[in-house]
């Protein structure tokens, strides 16, 4: 039998998954990411806990097809990452070489960025399964994207290709994104443009009833809100539509691809999402992208380790 490891690195914690050689999840665990010193620490854990692994399952090396790796900054094709900031690491190097010596060279090691990976995840496995071309968008802290082109992930010349979240959406704020520029999709998208948006409404109408101004401002309250039917969280929620919808509709225009993948923990929120973001794409987006399918992912949390083993298998 064959085995193949995909872990999925974040800024708090690092997902590992031992998956069969077919795809099937064996087991996952989680070990802290340790941004200490640089994250000098963090390949060598991910090396250390894998290795510990294989020997309370006893399989060997020769049994193990490889270790994939998703992380959040961009890779390009050759496993050279520049710079990940939520791991605290400032330099380029080839981490798909530097996973690699952790392990003496005895395994295989494979990565990609980490939103490219959970799309991967999800056109092996999860909503996107029987579909050549793909875009996910990943909704949380920021906005991330995943493009799959003919079954096969689009990195770009040096791994930022599917930057969706900083897509330029014409509206100036003071505040800058995290990637230095304003104006950015995740500034009004992300679970923290919610906020933004949200705080906004609440500002600049400060006579009109709303649930929100008796709950924590939050993505998932507003949502519920939504539902609920509170007026201020529904022009919140329209104008986030907004946003996101005429922003995928530019995405299609230039990609024309079969089906939208929408994740990440705003996705959480359920179906009451999708007519926002579906009804300014239909308005906007060129003619013949004009059917293009538009789902919620179906992976969850453990979409990252999936589309990292995608990588070997």
């Amino acid at each position: 039998m064959s085995y193949v490891y995909g872990v999925d690195v974040g800024g708090t914690s690092v997902k590992i998954g031992l998956f069969s050689g077919e795809g099937e999840l064996i087991e996952k665990w989680s070990i802290p990411t340790n941004t200490d010193n640089n994250g000098e620490a963090i390949l060598p854990d991910i090396a250390s806990s894998i290795d510990a692994k294989s020997k309370e399952k006893g399989i060997s090396d020769s049994e193990i097809l490889g270790v994939g790796l998703g992380l959040p900054g961009p890779v390009d094709d050759r496993g050279i990452i520049r710079k990940a900031v939520n791991l605290h690491w400032n330099d380029t190097f080839n981490v798909e070489e530097k996973l690699a010596a952790c392990f003496d060279g005895r395994l295989k090691v494979k990565a990609g960025n980490d939103a490219n990976v959970a799309a991967l995840g999800e056109a092996w496995m999860g909503a996107g399964k029987g579909y050549k071309n793909i875009v996910m968008v990943t909704l949380g802290t920021g906005i991330g994207g995943g493009v799959i082109i003919n079954g096969q992930i689009v990195t770009g010349t040096r791994g930022a290709a599917g930057e969706i979240g900083h897509i330029y959406t014409g509206t100036d704020t003071e505040e800058p994104c995290n990637c230095g520029n304003r104006g950015c999709l995740e500034q009004f998208a992300s679970a923290t443009g919610i906020v933004r948006l949200l705080k906004e409404e609440l500002e600049n109408n400060p006579d009109e009833a709303s649930e929100m101004r008796n709950k924590p401002l939050d993505s998932k309250n507003m949502w519920e809100a939504v539902k609920n039917g509170d007026e201020l969280s529904i022009r919140v929620a329209e104008r986030f539509g907004k946003y996101l919808g005429t922003g995928l509709s530019v995405v299609a225009g230039v990609l024309n691809p079969e089906i939208i993948i929408i994740g990440g923990g705003v996705s959480m929120s359920g179906d009451v999402i999708m007519p926002y973001i579906t009804k300014n794409f239909r308005e906007h987006v060129f003619h013949a992208s004009g059917d293009t399918i538009f789902t919620r992912a179906t992976l969850g949390n453990d979409g990252g380790i999936y589309g990292a083993a995608a990588l070997l298998i």
